[in-house]
């Protein structure tokens, strides 16, 4: 009976010890990184078609023709709008002006609230209220940039993917490049 043969393990070459490191880099970030990923990738796609649905974005509207010398104050065409949201959403929306989007080429001024995400597009020059409509595309960036939590979870999420997104990259080409290196110098080494 031939006794066992004691070898001593060989030392794998460098090249080898830094394919496996980056394989294991590469699939503990991609799993890690996989949720945010993915959140990351469905609301992006639903933000490039927020021009194109009214459901992600209500239609800019159009307004009387006229010029900016005619329009009336912003104050008047602010409190149209809260005035108009409140008829249209019910008395306990919250009435908060976000921001004025002022559009003169289509003689419009956007009014948004910063609650519920609502929108309403007034004539400027006849103060006219043109539509009343939710902004859905508002909560999908909300979640699409971690700002849904805080701000302070919007900045360390976003770094972390763009960084783990780096990480997968590097340890990707290598992945993809290191085995064939490996080949070249075996097939090198034995060709000696």
């Amino acid at each position: 009976m031939n006794a066992p043969r004691h070898t001593t393990p060989s030392r794998k070459p460098a090249i080898v010890r830094s394919i496996r490191s980056s394989r294991r880099w590469h699939s503990y970030l991609g799993v890690s990184l996989a949720i945010l990923l993915l959140l990351s990738a469905v609301t992006g796609l639903l933000l490039g078609w927020k021009k194109q649905s009214e459901w992600l974005q209500p239609g800019t509207q159009r307004g009387a023709a006229g010029d900016l010398a005619d329009w009336r104050p912003l104050d008047e065409l602010s409190a149209a709008a809260t005035l108009a949201l409140t008829n249209a959403a019910g008395a306990d929306v919250t009435t908060d002006i976000d921001r004025l989007d002022v559009r003169p080429d289509k003689n419009v001024v956007k009014v948004r609230f910063e609650h519920e995400h609502y929108e309403v597009q007034v004539d400027g020059i006849t103060g006219e209220v043109l539509s009343v409509g939710q902004r859905n595309a508002d909560w999908i960036e909300a979640i699409h940039d971690g700002s849904i939590v805080s701000q302070p979870f919007k900045l360390v999420s976003m770094n972390a993917l763009a960084i783990g997104l780096l990480v997968m990259i590097a340890t990707g080409t290598w992945l993809y490049y290191g085995p064939r290196r490996y080949r070249a110098q075996r097939k090198r080494a034995t060709e000696a």
